[in-house]
């Protein structure tokens, strides 16, 4: 019978088809970004658009950027190392970083010089009818891969090739401004396209500055929402054997999600039994967010947030069994002692696998020998049946 593959194969074989996604619908963008700067170089130096020709420059500082992308996509991918154990994302992160960055840049820019001509009153030379041409082909062109790089970033859950979707519909903003611009200085209104400009470039930068800020909220590890935090330790106190939950701290890393959760569960129980508990609870929250990549929970027999929680100045089984032997002396042979720390006090647990013949191994005896030592809480000793 074939065995289910696991987690970490599963996780290997996402990284490989996120990549593989991802360079294809990047190298595409590439190539028709590199054709639409091609045509509108060469469009606005024959036909006099000055506007054509910037835009043509802009299609090309694209196909620089599709580079970047592909490198970037290529490290974040790959596999947790020793030295990156939670993996390479963040890699992603700061290229959406950079990537909206630019987007803030290019803005600026077009702000900035159309605001200058607007102030100016100053006109280009009127272009010719081919410029409108050049401009609805890049218009459609941009729109197109735009629509289809993001429907990809959203498949495989990727910040950056969604930027670059969004630096994909800049490039159509900027081409229709020139076919705005083209029409209207045909038409005798040539100021129009100017304020055209100034708008669209500043919903370029309102775009760059909101993946700009996103990643930065992200690489200073940034929590999840206080609606999905609540969500998370609902389902964590709905758990059978969880008592509280007294801490959940949660990070992003790309799109995953890395938590760590401190469960308290009753005292008395195992330690296997308070493992299964948190993997209860770990499925549990994996159900209801499908990109929790790590959960670190932690088991606690009390609430250690509590005003006096239990320290480490409590001894350690080896010193309590050295006091055993020195009052009450040594352990049966196959005998077992469990150790419960609660409320800086430890109580014991005896549990005898067959009768003391000496007696000495009583509930009065041995409360009396240890009830004087200040961390001593309670004992109890169970003696197996016949």
């Amino acid at each position: 019978m074939q065995q289910p593959d696991s987690p970490a194969q599963r996780h290997r074989e996402n990284l490989a088809g996120e990549m593989q996604a991802a360079s294809r619908v990047t190298v595409i963008g590439m190539i028709l970004d590199a054709f639409l700067g091609f045509i509108k170089v060469i469009g606005g130096a024959l036909f006099h658009s000055q506007a054509l020709l910037v835009d043509g420059i802009h299609s090309f500082t694209d196909v620089a950027s599709d580079l970047v992308v592909l490198g970037v996509m290529k490290l974040s991918r790959q596999e947790p190392d020793d030295c990156h154990p939670y993996g390479h994302q963040r890699i992603e992160t700061f290229g959406t970083l950079v990537l909206g960055s630019i987007l803030i840049a290019v803005g600026a820019a077009l702000a900035w010089e159309n605001t200058l001509r607007l102030i100016d009153g100053t006109a280009d030379n009127l272009p010719e009818w081919p410029v409108l041409v050049a401009a609805a082909v890049s218009v459609l062109g941009k729109e197109w891969i735009y629509r289809y790089t993001r429907h990809v970033g959203e498949a495989i859950r990727s910040d950056l090739i969604i930027a670059n979707a969004w630096h994909s519909r800049t490039d159509a903003f900027s081409s229709l401004v020139v076919l705005v611009s083209t029409i209207g200085a045909m038409l005798g209104v040539v100021w129009l396209d100017i304020v055209a400009a100034v708008v669209i470039a500043l919903i370029i930068i309102h775009i760059g500055w909101k993946f700009t800020w996103d990643s930065v909220q992200e690489l200073i590890d940034t929590g999840l929402s206080p609606e999905d935090t609540e969500m998370l330790k609902d389902i964590a106190r709905s758990t059978d054997g969880v008592l509280n939950v007294h801490e959940l701290r949660s990070r992003r890393m790309g799109q995953d999600i890395l938590l760590d959760i401190h469960l308290v569960v009753r005292p008395e129980i195992s330690v296997s039994e308070g493992h299964q508990i948190g993997m209860q609870v770990v499925t549990g929250m994996r159900n209801s967010l499908d990109n929790i990549l790590d959960i670190n929970f932690h088991i606690d027999a009390e609430n250690d947030e509590d005003p006096n929680p239990t320290t480490e100045k409590l001894p350690s089984r080896a010193e309590v069994g050295e006091i055993i032997s020195e009052h009450l002396g040594d352990i049966p042979q196959r005998s077992r002692l469990r150790l419960h720390y609660l409320r800086n006090k430890l109580h014991l647990e005896i549990f005898l696998d067959e009768p003391d013949p000496e007696g000495v191994f009583t509930l009065e005896n041995a409360r009396h020998q240890l009830e004087g030592y200040p961390w001593f809480g309670s004992v109890r000793i169970w003696v197996a049946g016949p």
